[in-house]
């Protein structure tokens, strides 16, 4: 085997050298403190974690500690939730769950591919769980709900940051339903037609060309729940230097920059996941599948998972899981016909992509690392310091028959529907410094990411993007098109910008119905006052605004009525909405929004502000909200309707306002000048500690858009370090004092 260099190191030696933190448990604490001796943790004034270590598995060491720090809560329940263990807190309700989960994950084969992995990732792995675990052992009056002890290999169960994995695509109440697991625990949908909770990420890059100071700038917009991610900084003496947001429980930025490349990732629609029908028979009382003119055995095997039982304790449920040549059975079609899920699983590959990718200095650089093929789920917009700008769609594309429908489970029978290899990236969608000078992506398709200069979606197969367009999508190249004075701050604005156009679809028809409406119909004078208000609007959200509150009720009312089947911001949906509802359904829905209005507040007449909030009361995993407690009020609305920048969120029992829990929750505006620079802002703080300063302390600015500086060099955090230490001792000297 090669022996690859890591510093001054040979990297297969540091990588046994670490194995022995934990393989030896009598030296574990020292080593484990030898290794936090060679890492330092700056604070800034925001509590925002600069690590630096000697090498980067010392530095990968250090992130881990620090983001146990901020909410080992988080990093926990992710790490429960990717190895299949949730149930061992939650119960038997979520062994569903737990089997989805452990249809691809098994301990022994992960700690297999850990050993088996190249050595300076296998360093990586190592440092992040001794990162984990030198926190606990540091941190005595801590007590995880299940996990005490983190080994290396765990970290190859949870590989890529999106907030949903590719393995969310199995519906747990079919798979429940198969294997007959017992007490399913399944969170309710939305009502048939009710407005959604459409979830979404913007990336924008403007190159040179377009921009005042001939500097590209990236703009990073990711729309998930609340407190999904941490924000950090992560170098080394081996050239580490990235900074972003970084998912709880692993040890990449995710999305962020380094010093010349950024990069954005959104969520895609290029078709990565499918399913087969398969025709199952019985053959000597063993299962086959049929496969053109052959049959094909079907492979047995026992998964066996602990949960929590009623006294607290733990008990075992076994099951008998069935794999085709197409992936693990996952549920049974009303024909009788088996259905097997076939989707990506190359955990090393994804892992080291995902992590290769921070380290880039250039496009070209970025491109190798994408020939590992490790990702299906992330279309990403990227900028460097060269002046580059592209657009790349995932590259995990299994090359297929397009003859059939894939958004459909196909048959499994007919070899002409299986895969067939994988897709070269410049088969997929793609662009390089377009002549048009930018690029956008809201998780809508690749053919108007930059206007004319596009990829023209007939050269291409209609799985590369099952979507289309959305109205964020309309909203941003309205603003990027024809301009050529871009800046920092000018771009800022333009992630904040309030326009919504969906209500520029929708309120048209609308003051159609009214103006065509019968003379007799009450319904005219009932809503003389709210038509005018909503005729002179210019459509732009703000928290001072009435015509927003009237029309996002309103909007969600004809939702309802028009029974729209899925619940998102694509162009698509607006066309069935206004095809599914009569003049006189979109009068009756305004009705029923001002009813509503006035049910809660006791007038209609209410600005938006007033009820469309920001709280954040404790760092629970399901939020909890009160009219009660303080609140501060958000101008931008969601991304059902358009908005850029965008909040969404319940109303629960209890409460009349809305409380944003996902939508914005970290952005960031980066130049790449002679230095990179950059604002940011996460939703409410980086601590998940209620009683941290940094609990909150970024709640205001959140909800304003008020991007605060990045400190990315060193003399940026001159005057704004708090604290400096290294993992588990006590504060260091700062630097002047």
């Amino acid at each position: 085997m090669p022996v690859q260099t890591i510093g001054s190191l040979p990297a297969l030696a540091l990588a046994l050298s670490w194995g022995l933190v934990l393989a030896t448990p009598a030296l574990a604490a020292d080593k484990l403190a030898n290794v936090a001796a060679h890492v330092t943790i700056v604070r800034d004034d925001w509590g925002i974690a600069h690590i630096h270590g000697h090498t980067d598995a010392d530095a990968v060491f250090g992130m881990a500690y620090a983001q146990a720090e901020d909410d080992f809560n988080r990093i926990e329940m992710n790490s429960l939730t990717s190895l299949g263990r949730m149930a061992e807190a939650e119960g038997s309700g979520a062994l569903a769950q737990d089997l989805r989960a452990r249809l691809y994950v098994d301990p022994a084969d992960l700690n297999a591919r850990y050993r088996q992995s190249p050595a300076w990732l296998q360093a990586l792995m190592t440092g992040w769980a001794g990162g984990l675990n030198w926190y606990l052992a540091t941190h005595p009056a801590v007590h995880p709900r299940v996990i005490a002890h983190f080994e290396p290999w765990m970290a190859l169960a949870f590989t890529e940051g999106s907030i949903g994995g590719d393995i969310e695509d199995i519906p747990l109440p079919e798979l429940a339903r198969f294997y007959d697991v017992p007490k399913l625990a399944v969170l309710t949908p939305p009502a048939s037609g009710a407005a959604g909770d459409p979830t979404g990420s913007n990336g924008i890059a403007v190159a040179p060309s377009n921009t005042r100071d001939h500097h590209a700038l990236l703009l990073i917009n990711p729309h998930t729940s609340f407190y999904f991610r941490s924000e950090l900084q992560m170098t080394s003496d081996e050239g580490l230097n990235a900074y972003g947001a970084v998912t709880w429980g692993q040890f990449f930025i995710y999305q962020g920059f380094n010093d010349r490349v950024g990069w954005m990732h959104t969520s895609s629609h290029s078709d990565a996941v499918d399913q087969f029908l398969e025709t199952v028979m019985r053959k000597d009382g063993r299962p086959f599948t049929r496969y053109g003119d052959e049959l094909r055995p079907v492979t047995a095997s026992t998964v066996t998972l602990s949960y929590r039982n009623s006294t607290g304790g733990q008990a075992r449920k076994s099951f008998v899981v069935y794999r085709t040549t197409h992936g693990p059975v996952v549920g049974q079609a009303a024909d009788g016909r088996w259905i097997a899920e076939a989707m990506m699983f190359e955990p090393v590959a994804a892992l080291e992509q995902s992590y290769e990718l921070t380290r880039a200095r250039n496009f070209s650089a970025y491109m190798k690392v994408m020939q590992l093929k490790a990702n299906t789920s992330n279309n990403t917009v990227y900028a460097d310091a060269d002046g580059n700008i592209a657009y790349l769609h995932p590259q995990f594309i299994p090359r297929r028959d397009d003859r059939f429908d894939y958004t459909r489970p196909v048959d499994g029978a007919d070899p002409r529907t299986d895969w067939h290899g994988l897709h070269a990236l410049d088969e997929a969608p793609h662009l390089l410094d377009p002549a048009t000078g930018w690029i956008q992506n809201t998780n809508d398709g690749p053919y108007t990411a930059a206007g004319p200069a596009s990829p023209n979606a007939r050269d291409f197969p209609r799985y590369m993007d099952t979507y289309g367009e959305n109205v964020r999508g309309l909203h941003a190249v309205a603003l990027l098109q024809g301009r050529t004075d871009f800046t920092l701050q000018s771009l800022m604005a333009a992630a904040y910008d309030p326009g919504q156009p969906g209500f520029d679809i929708l309120i048209p028809h609308l003051l159609d119905a009214y103006d065509h409406a019968a003379a007799s119909d009450p319904l005219r004078a009932r809503l003389a006052e709210q038509i005018a208000m909503l005729r002179a609007w210019n459509r732009r959200w703000s928290a001072d605004s009435v015509p927003t509150s009237l029309a996002v009720t309103w909007g969600e009312a004809l939702w309802r009525a028009a029974g729209e089947p899925g619940h998102d911001n694509s162009v698509a949906d607006y066309d069935h909405v206004l095809a599914a509802t009569t003049p006189a359904q979109r009068l009756q829905a305004l009705a029923t929004a001002t009813d509503r209005l006035t049910q809660d507040f006791g007038t209609w007449r209410m600005p938006w502000g007033q009820i469309n909030r920001f709280q954040r009361l404790s760092d629970d995993l399901l939020p909890r909200f009160s009219d009660s407690q303080p609140s501060l009020p958000v101008g931008f609305t969601s991304a059902q309707w358009g908005s850029l920048a965008s909040i969404t969120g319940p109303q629960p029992d209890g409460v009349k306002r809305r409380y944003g829990n996902s939508g914005n929750s970290f952005v960031a505006v980066v130049e790449f000048g002679p230095r990179v620079r950059a604002v940011a802002v996460t939703a409410g703080g980086e601590s998940g500690d209620s009683h941290s300063p940094h609990f909150d302390d970024q709640a205001l600015r959140y909800s304003t858009g008020a991007l605060r500086p990045v400190y990315f060099y060193p003399d940026d955090l001159a005057g704004h370090t708090a604290r400096r230490y290294h993992p588990g001792s006590g504060d260091l000297p700062l630097p002047g004092r």
